[in-house]
């Protein structure tokens, strides 16, 4: 929830364990009609001070419609510069010690989901933790299985994000960068899972020929970095 929406509540109605503050950054592209549903899921959250969405150079209106929310903090670039680069700028937007990253096409989200993902990293039981959709559609529940680096759904310290070399540059392989540089660091990760969640697939939101593309892109970005993400550790 954001925290314009918590002013007035008492604090046994909230019964906040966690003292670390926590933005949400959603970096969005073309993602109007299937953003405010997350947004709404995000204020349903105990653990939430702000959100921050960065519009990744949309065209189809994403960056004015979340600039008509008054709990949510917009944050436009004019041209597509890949999802770390959002990322980083979203990060960049905010002095809270936690970040939790959602993507902006999630489907089955809620308020419970958003505070399990952000508790461990606020209590520090963890360094990182990552969200598995479980339950939500065979696809995407069987590609986290086999792969959960390339969970979208994380959260992190601040600082951490920040200390990556190199991660606003890559676009769709970032999880993956994150993931290398906190296992080449020895750092804590906990897999959360997140039951009845998905997301849209590219070929639901492009089109058949259009998504199978976009999903080939996301491939060779990810299998570069596991190739060869050295760059990612230092």
């Amino acid at each position: 929830m954001a925290q314009t929406r918590l002013e007035g509540l008492q604090s046994q109605d909230l019964q906040l364990t966690c003292a670390a503050r926590t933005s949400v950054i959603v970096p969005a592209y073309n993602e109007r009609e299937r953003i405010p549903a997350v947004l709404e899921a995000i204020k349903q959250a105990k653990l939430v001070d702000e959100i921050v969405v960065v519009s990744d150079g949309s065209t189809d209106g994403t960056y004015e419609l979340v600039c008509e929310d008054p709990d949510v903090r917009a944050v436009r670039l004019d041209t597509n510069l890949g999802k770390g680069a959002a990322m980083y700028v979203g990060a960049q937007n905010t002095d809270n010690e936690v970040l939790l990253f959602l993507d902006a096409d999630l489907i089955g989200l809620d308020g419970e989901k958003v505070d399990a993902l952000i508790e461990p990293v606020a209590e520090d039981r963890t360094d990182m933790a990552i969200g598995i959709f479980k339950g939500g559609r065979g696809p995407t529940d069987l590609a986290q299985l086999l792969a959960p680096y390339i969970s979208g759904q994380r959260a992190l310290r601040r600082e951490v994000f920040l200390s990556i070399p190199g991660i606003d540059t890559v676009r769709s392989g970032v999880e993956t960068a994150i993931t290398r540089y906190f296992r080449a660091h020895g750092l804590r990760i906990e897999r959360v899972p997140l039951v009845g969640c998905t997301h849209y697939m590219k070929e639901e939101k492009l089109g058949v020929v259009r998504g199978f593309a976009a999903r080939l892109r996301m491939y060779a970005e990810i299998g570069k970095i596991m190739l060869d993400g050295r760059r990612f550790t230092a």
